[in-house]
């Protein structure tokens, strides 16, 4: 599975929160990857992490994977820094295939 594979699986469950689709879709990659603006701890991503992991625990490949925002608060001048970009993303599908 390759990086623009992984992407276009994120892209099918990135607008809603969809325990069935989500799970599909690390059971056909075997990689979860998951990405919101909130900090790191404690966020939406934990959630969608601890679920999943619990659910397909023996199909993944590589651990679970959060890109989030920092656990500090950030002013919005430095909100580029703070919020996830698509080369945070590119980096952790990266990190993750060659796990």
């Amino acid at each position: 599975m390759d990086a623009s594979n992984l992407l276009a699986h994120a892209a099918t469950i990135s607008r809603h929160w969809n325990v069935c689709t989500a799970e599909e879709s690390v059971n056909k990659t075997g990689r979860l990857l998951v990405s919101h603006e909130a900090p790191i701890t404690s966020g939406f991503g934990a959630e969608v992490t601890a679920t999943i992991t619990k659910r397909c625990f023996a199909r993944l490949e590589s651990p679970p994977v959060r890109i989030c925002g920092y656990d500090t608060p950030f002013p919005l001048v430095y909100e580029p820094i703070y919020m996830p970009t698509a080369q945070k993303i590119i980096d952790a599908v990266e990190h993750s295939l060659k796990y």
